[in-house]
């Protein structure tokens, strides 16, 4: 029972990011059409007494350049890494690509190495399969499992 609960809040757990995001987008709306507003009638109440909001055109332009200047970072950080790249072989691209699927299954062959080990072990000393099951698949790893399998299904559910 356990582990079916472990199992399914790991795989909620991958999606719990878009729920707090989708929380923090509603709130930043609701207060970016509150500010809105209120700048559009003090914009109006300006107008009325013909004032024209040059500080609104300023603030525009500022707003404009500091878009530019953040878009031309973030291509810049993009152009380093494809630069980084150039030159590389394609082998060393693919290993680059592979960093994280590698220690994943690194991990899970450390794992399975451990439990073949452990049957092998207890057999090796006579020890019966039905005894040395328990030994080897008992909760706790069911748990860790379950957990680890949820969340990286659920992470790839929810990144779609």
């Amino acid at each position: 029972m356990f582990t079916l609960l472990t199992t399914i809040v790991s795989f909620l757990s991958g999606g719990f990011p878009k729920i707090l995001e989708y929380f923090q987008n509603k709130s930043d709306n609701k207060h970016e059409l509150e500010m809105a507003q209120l700048q559009f009638t003090q914009q109006l109440e300006l107008q009325k007494l013909g004032y024209v909001a040059q500080k609104d055109l300023e603030e525009i332009k500022f707003n404009e350049v500091q878009e530019q200047t953040a878009s031309s970072d973030l291509i810049a950080a993009l152009a380093n890494d494809s630069a980084s790249a150039v030159g590389a072989s394609t082998w060393v691209i693919n290993i680059r690509a592979l960093v994280r699927p590698a220690i994943t299954f690194g991990l899970f062959a450390i794992f399975l190495f451990v439990e073949i080990f452990g049957c092998w072990y207890a057999y090796y000393n006579g020890v019966k399969f039905n005894d040395a099951l328990p030994l080897l698949w008992n909760t706790d790893t069911q748990t860790v499992w379950a957990s680890i399998v949820g969340f990286y299904f659920g992470c790839r559910h929810f990144a779609k």
